[in-house]
C-alpha cells in the first residue's frame, strides 16, 4: 500500500504528514483513510501529547483530486453516503481530539485541504498560503466542514467565504480568526516545534482534554445548563491528580514539567 501519510513521533509531539506532493496532496478514498487511522493512532497513545498536522511539497492540499471528484460522480447515492461520512469521521477525530492540534500550513489550503486546517485547535501558516472554501464554484457544497467553520470564526465571516468561494490570503485569515499566526516560511517548522514544546511541557494533559471536552459542549448548551455543567467540571476536576501536582507546585514555587 501506498505511504499517502507519514507518521513520526519526537518529543511526545506525532507528526501526521500528507505525502502526496505530485497531486499537491490532493484527497482521495485512501489518503482520507490513512489520515483518519493516523490520527486515531496518536488519539490511543498516552504519551502523545500534541498532533501536528503537516504536508510534503509547496501545497498543504488542494482539496478532492480529480479523479476522487469524477469517482463520486458514478457512485449510488447509498455509496456517497458512506464516502461522506469517512470525510466526516476524520475531521471529528481531528476536531474532538482530546490533545492539542496543530496545523502547519507551509502553502495552499483549499477546499477539503482548508477544511483540515480548519479543525485544528491552532494554525500556523507560511505568508505565502493561501485558504479558501471553492467548492461552490464546481456546484458542490462545503457542508461539513461549514459547521466547524461557523463555530470558528461567526456566522457572518463564514457566509462570505462559504458562499463566494474566495481565496484568501494568510494576513486576512489572520484577521479574521482562521489562523493563529503567519511565519516565514523557512522558519515554520522551528516555530511549530517550539510553540509544541512549550505546551508539552507547560500544560497539564488531563486538563487540556478536559477543556478541550468543556468548550466543545458548552456551545450547544443553553446558558443555565452550561453553567452547571462548568461548575461540576471544576468541581470534579480538584480530586484530580494533575490539579494535586500542580497546586502543590505553585504553592512551594518549585518548576512544574509536564
Amino acid at each position: 500500500m501506498e505511504e499517502l501519510v507519514k507518521f513520526n513521533v519526537e518529543d511526545r509531539i506525532a507528526y501526521i504528514t500528507l505525502n502526496r506532493p505530485e497531486k499537491r496532496n490532493a484527497l482521495n478514498e485512501e489518503l482520507i483513510k490513512q489520515l483518519k487511522q493516523a490520527v486515531y493512532k496518536a488519539e490511543k497513545n498516552e504519551n502523545i501529547k500534541i498532533i501536528v498536522l503537516a504536508a510534503e511539497g509547496d501545497v498543504f492540499s488542494a482539496g478532492a483530486d480529480l479523479a476522487y471528484l469524477q469517482k463520486l460522480q458514478q457512485n449510488s447515492v447509498n455509496e456517497n453516503i458512506a464516502d461522506s461520512h469517512q470525510l466526516r469521521e476524520l475531521f471529528s477525530a481531528i476536531y474532538f481530539s482530546s490533545k492539542i492540534t496543530i496545523a502547519k500550513v507551509q502553502g495552499h489550503a483549499i477546499a477539503g485541504g482548508c477544511g483540515l486546517a480548519t479543525v485544528c485547535d491552532f494554525v500556523f501558516a507560511a505568508h505565502e498560503a493561501q485558504f479558501g472554501y471553492t467548492e461552490v464554484k464546481i456546484g458542490f457544497v462545503p457542508a461539513i466542514v461549514a459547521l466547524f467553520l461557523i463555530r470558528k470564526i461567526g456566522e457572518g465571516k463564514a457566509k462570505d467565504l462559504l458562499l463566494s468561494g474566495r481565496l484568501i490570503s494568510s494576513i486576512e485569515a489572520k484577521e479574521i480568526g482562521l489562523i493563529n499566526e503567519m511565519v516565514d516560511h523557512n522558519e515554520l517548522d522551528e516555530v511549530v516545534k517550539t510553540f509544541a514544546l512549550k505546551m508539552c511541557n507547560e500544560t497539564s494533559a488531563n486538563s487540556i482534554a478536559i477543556t478541550k471536552d468543556l468548550i466543545q459542549k458548552v456551545q450547544s448548551m443553553k446558558t443555565e445548563e452550561a453553567l452547571i455543567f462548568a461548575a461540576e467540571t471544576n468541581a470534579n476536576v480538584r480530586s484530580t491528580e494533575d490539579f494535586k501536582k500542580g497546586v502543590d507546585s505553585f504553592l512551594t514555587k518549585t518548576k512544574l514539567k509536564w
